[in-house]
């Protein structure tokens, strides 16, 4: 076993059978001992010292964010400008929803795409896949005219948003490469923290995209801010050119078949005991991140001019660098699902409560509060398939994490959309409904979303309490602490 992958025990083991697995890549040994497909011949972490691969993912990890943020800048100046120019949640929640949907169907065949190939080949492909798709819609701005961009009636506001869509969507291939670098890259012990720092650049993603895409959609346009991301984009492709990770001597020997691996990416979940309910409970959080997804931009714009709610949304935002922070720190504690179940009821409560009264400090406190707890849920939850899945087949299974996951927030967008605009709003602003809601909601114009927050918040506080009783919940949390065992007394080996 190198030394880069990650330590196997028991929970890891392969299925009897093996009809999902090509007998050349699968190993087993005896005496109790689990089945694995491993490719020692594709991973030497002897080239380099840990000190020295380290700064390989660090130099990865900046390119990343750079990527990361030059896509979520243009996406959310996309929303502001949607909304500004319309005034619709239906065309937010829509346009969020068609993100999410997208990376839903596109993560199997993300993960089966960094399964087959080398980790940086792929990140290079999303890169400059990513700058075609924004340099057309460079294009498509600069020859249509705005009126018919913002007529939601005909085709070309749809293509212009659906040619956005698929460069941003892309561009999340290289988050699947990138945590599967974790692995080859940093040791065992280290991952969770090195999965903290990943969080911490999600964090600086939206502290950063969300000031300058108030701040460039108000003061210079969308046509500007177009030619802003393109020009980031072209920087970070031609910054990856220059990375190197000699580790990665050859593709690891894999399972996977054709571009879209499902029956062996839904192998793979299965071969680990527990690991498919370790993804539903991750899915908890992005329940209610589809309300907020269709909602929260249409809330801060009813309070704030657009380039303040860019400002106040950072700040809410710099959260997301505390919560990373402190797992890099810290780490995730000797049951990173508890930490996760955790962290899931805390984000239901600041859900139901943010928005009680219309009063801006409450909102941002809130929203900070929030996003601290994301990199949380998401820390944990990688931290466990790098420490049970086998490199070969982490692809996929981040991939098949990732496209359950992106399923229910477009599940929610989509249905919340139109019920706010059509029902609950219109409720909310009429004179009956105001007073009605005025006792628990207080007093303002945007009672009918945080009517929406508060009964999105109880669900999910409902559910992760829920979780905590299920017998999976004991057994995930038991396979976990075998595993963890088990490679701390196979460091020394390895070492």
């Amino acid at each position: 076993m190198t030394e880069q992958e990650p330590a196997q025990g028991r929970a890891a083991a392969v299925p009897d059978g093996g009809e999902n697995l090509r007998e050349d890549a699968a190993t087993s040994t005896t005496g109790g001992e689990p089945a694995r497909l491993a490719d020692p011949d594709a991973v030497d972490t002897s080239v380099r010292t840990p000190a020295e691969r380290s700064r390989t993912f660090s130099g990865i990890l900046v390119n990343t964010a750079l990527a990361n943020i030059t896509t979520s800048y243009l996406w959310f100046a996309l929303t502001f400008w949607v909304y500004l120019e319309t005034r619709n949640v239906i065309a937010t929640g829509v346009v969020g929803g068609a993100y999410m949907l997208l990376i839903a169907l596109s993560s199997i065949s993300f993960g089966t795409f960094v399964d087959r190939y080398r980790k940086l080949a792929v990140m290079r492909f999303a890169a400059g896949f990513t700058l075609v798709m924004f340099v057309l819609s460079g294009v498509m701005f600069l020859l249509t005219p705005e009126g018919s961009l913002l007529d939601l009636k005909q085709p070309w506001f749809w293509v212009f948003t659906v040619v956005i869509l698929i460069g941003a969507v892309v561009e999340n291939l290289r988050n699947i490469a990138l945590s599967t670098t974790v692995t080859i890259l940093i040791e065992p012990e280290r991952r969770a923290n090195a999965n903290g720092l990943v969080g911490m650049v999600q964090g600086l993603m939206f502290l950063i995209t969300s000031v300058l895409s108030g701040l460039s959609v108000g003061l210079l346009g969308m046509g500007w801010t177009i030619v802003v991301a393109i020009v980031l984009t072209a920087l970070a492709f031609a910054h990856l050119l220059t990375l190197r990770m000699p580790e990665e001597t050859s593709v690891a020997a894999n399972d996977a078949h054709g571009g879209f691996d499902l029956r062996g990416s839904y192998a793979a979940v299965l071969a680990i005991s527990g690991l498919f309910a370790l993804i539903l409970f991750s899915t908890f959080n992005n329940f209610i991140g589809g309300v907020y997804m269709a909602l929260m931009d249409p809330y801060g714009l009813e309070m704030f001019p657009v380039e303040l709610w860019g400002i106040f949304l950072a700040v809410g935002s710099s959260g997301f660098l505390i919560g990373g922070a402190l797992i890099s720190k810290f780490g995730l504690g000797a049951n990173p699902l508890r930490t996760l179940l955790i962290a899931v009821v805390a984000m239901g409560v600041l859900g139901a409560v943010f928005t009680l009264r219309e009063w801006a400090w409450l909102y941002v406190v809130g929203i900070w509060l929030y996003l601290t707890l994301v990199p949380v849920v998401e820390a944990a939850e990688q931290t466990i398939i790098q420490q049970v899945v086998p490199l070969p087949r982490q692809g996929r299974v981040f991939g098949f994490a990732m496209a359950f996951e992106s399923a229910a927030a477009p599940v929610t967008s989509f249905l919340i959309a139109p019920i706010a605009q059509f029902w609950i709003i219109p409720y909310a602003r009429s004179a009956d409904g105001a007073a009605r809601l005025a006792p628990l909601l207080g007093e303002g114009t945007s009672r009918g979303i945080a009517l929406v927050f508060l009964i999105a918040g109880l669900i999910l506080v409902a559910a992760a309490l829920l979780a905590f009783l299920t017998p999976v919940y004991r057994r995930v949390s038991a396979e976990y602490a075998q595993a963890a065992a088990e490679a701390k007394m196979d460091t020394p080996a390895a070492g």
